[in-house]
């Protein structure tokens, strides 16, 4: 919190131009505005906010407490062909100021004719029917301060005069704290003989935003823009600390609610079904092998069939047996630090104005929750090859492969931000920071788990695996079929999550349902291992012993549809976006998300059919 008094000087900062269009923010500075007179410095930020291309710098915007004033700031030169060009591009791909005053983001409420339009507000306007463009020149700012009184100064009953009455001059100055900024944006045509007499910071008479064309200033080669803009101090009820609610509460939560309570239903009405299922088969099954039921022996005599007949298969080693264990292991670490993430969030842990933290956050608990998936990996490893031989190879994997997926991927798109001039470009300087985060940190977290996994009891299956393995029954229809179909269902509990996760992306809105995040998180857990098990089941059913890898990829299927639903929201929601760098970056980005996810909900589904084979046939005698 900062507390202001009255005539103190407030800065405003800017951050990266963005736009829905291009989704490639660039730098305030690259198109000609004011500079401040001290000149242009940069905050310094965290390497979350670096790759999200976060460039907070300060501004020439200046107020003075509880002083309402129009004031001039600057008159550019005759802008040139190239000023006229890229003025117009940024324009017409909807690029937006950021601005922030006290950490809060300025409100933009164009005219005052709509409610709340957002954050930011536009850098121009282009004409409907001609090529000219607008720019923005003039903004109206409001300012919301809370004031109180310095309870100190109450307290200070030896100042009083003896009269019993408190003079002027024991009142302490007005304090307040800035709980709320809004701007009107207005694009002027300035008198330019009258602004060739004005220094920054003079005042100049108030006006409003005119609607005519011909008042409106237009960007045009050898023509000269003024920037002016006018402040207006209110005093508000609203609290410092519920100063971020209007930000929180931007768009129709009714909706929101309405469609994760959907979605709970939806995934407790499939629990149910697939609960139903496994108790109406299963414990059929153990019925009759077990003698439980002499009613159940009765009713059949078949032969033994279906995954009884699997016992000296059902454990033998699958093809590819590292491979697996290391995308387990990852699957696992990604998992954990989703999870992390999300309850940290939920819990409140991190202010909305923390830019970049939520990135931060999720690169560290993924470093050090590598010491989770080295165990598992290293783990599974040596319960499939019965021996600890190669566990370091394992560990190794385990670090090197998520991040170097994405180090790969990024170092293109990274390229592609930086030839497009944009602030997501890292620097060489951040790119030491990760690898040394990666190499220094998650390398020897992870090792020490696969160490862990060396000195703890090797799991011991149920059955021993025969010589010579089982032939597998012909199938009318290819196994993997319902494999990967069965990803839909969990799809199904992560899609409407995922519409607002890329909302608040692609959109610049505001992420705040935390909480159900983490619920919806938790069902998608739940999910993913009770489709592996009903898959992992049908296969074993069906004398298919190779159950590894497809009850990986049964719940890991997933993110074939996610994948799927991002180009979707390309294609209708950004309406492809603008150029392809833009589109590059984009797919670049989901094809990400879709790995992880691939891993995460992979591992999941595996692990959930592993113990319940295991324990399929530890409670059965065969």
């Amino acid at each position: 919190m900062h507390t202001y008094a009255g005539n103190d000087l407030i800065f405003a900062q800017v951050n990266s131009l963005t736009s829905i269009e291009t989704l490639l923010p660039l730098s305030y500075y690259s198109l000609p505005y004011c500079i401040p007179m001290g000149g242009i410095r940069e905050c310094v930020g965290n390497v979350g906010a670096s790759l999200v291309g976060d460039q907070i710098i300060n501004s020439p915007y200046r107020f003075q407490g509880y002083v309402n004033e129009s004031v001039y700031l600057c008159t550019t030169g005759p802008l040139s062909a190239h000023e006229v060009r890229i003025l117009k591009q940024q324009i017409r791909n909807m690029y937006q100021v950021n601005m922030m005053l006290d950490g809060l983001p300025v409100i933009n409420y164009a005219y005052g004719r709509f409610n709340i339009q957002g954050t930011g507000f536009p850098i121009g306007y282009a004409a409907w029917n001609s090529d000219d463009v607008y720019i923005i020149n003039h903004l109206k700012f409001t300012v919301l301060v809370n004031e109180h009184r310095n309870r100190i100064f109450d307290m200070m009953d030896f100042d009083v005069p003896s009269n019993g009455t408190v003079a002027k001059s024991y009142e302490p100055p007005p304090l307040f704290e800035i709980v709320g900024f809004r701007v009107v944006p207005c694009s002027v045509k300035h008198n330019q003989e009258n602004m060739k007499k004005l220094k920054m910071f003079d005042n100049i008479d108030s006006m409003e935003c005119p609607l005519e064309l011909e008042k409106l200033q237009v960007v045009r080669e050898s023509e000269r823009i003024s920037f002016t803009y006018e402040v207006q101090f209110l005093k508000s009820d609203i609290q410092w600390q519920s100063r971020w609610d209007t930000y929180l509460e931007q768009g129709d939560s009714r909706v929101h609610w309405f469609s994760v309570l959907n979605s709970l239903i939806t995934i407790l009405l499939l629990t149910s079904i697939i609960i139903a299922i496994l108790l109406k088969t299963i414990s059929r099954e153990l019925a009759k092998c077990q003698g439980i039921s002499k009613q159940a022996e009765a009713e059949t005599d078949e032969e033994p069939s279906g995954w009884k007949l699997l016992a000296g298969d059902a454990f033998r080693e699958p093809n590819h047996s590292k491979l697996l264990s290391v995308l387990v292991g990852t699957g696992v670490q990604i998992t954990l630090t989703g999870f992390v993430t999300a309850t940290i969030a939920a819990f409140g842990f991190k202010l909305p104005g923390a830019r970049g933290m939520v990135l931060t956050l999720m690169m560290t608990s993924y470093c050090f929750s590598g010491i989770v998936g080295g165990y598992i990996g290293v783990r599974l490893w040596r319960t499939l090859k019965g021996s600890t031989d190669g566990w370091k190879s394992v560990s190794g994997s385990i670090t090197f492969l998520f991040p170097g997926i994405v180090l790969s991927i990024h170092t293109v798109l990274n390229l592609v931000m930086w030839v497009s001039h944009s602030t997501a470009a890292i620097s060489i300087s951040i790119y030491v920071t990760i690898l040394s985060l990666w190499f220094c940190t998650s390398a020897p977290v992870t090792l020490l788990g696969g160490f862990l996994a060396t000195q703890a009891e090797a799991i011991q299956y149920p059955v021993k695996t025969n010589h010579i393995p089982r032939e597998i029954p012909a199938r009318t229809l290819p196994s993997w079929l319902l494999v990967l179909s069965v990803g839909m269902i969990p799809f199904c509990t992560l899609f409407i999550e995922l519409f607002f996760f890329l909302s608040s992306i692609c959109l610049s809105r505001f992420y705040s349902m935390s909480g159900t995040l983490c619920l919806c998180l938790l069902s998608l857990v739940i999910v993913c291992a009770e489709t592996s098990l009903i898959v992992s089941y049908r296969n074993l059913q069906a004398e298919d012993w190779k159950w590894w890898w497809k009850s990986f990829c049964a719940s890991g299927s997933a993110s074939i549809y996610v994948f799927m639903y991002c180009i979707n929201y390309l294609v209708f929601d950004l309406n492809g976006l603008s150029g392809p760098p833009s589109v590059t970056v984009y797919v670049g980005y989901s094809l990400i998300v879709a790995i992880g996810t691939l891993l995460s909900t992979g591992s999941i589904g595996f692990l959930a059919s592993f113990y319940f084979v295991n324990f399929l046939f530890s409670s059965t005698e065969i």
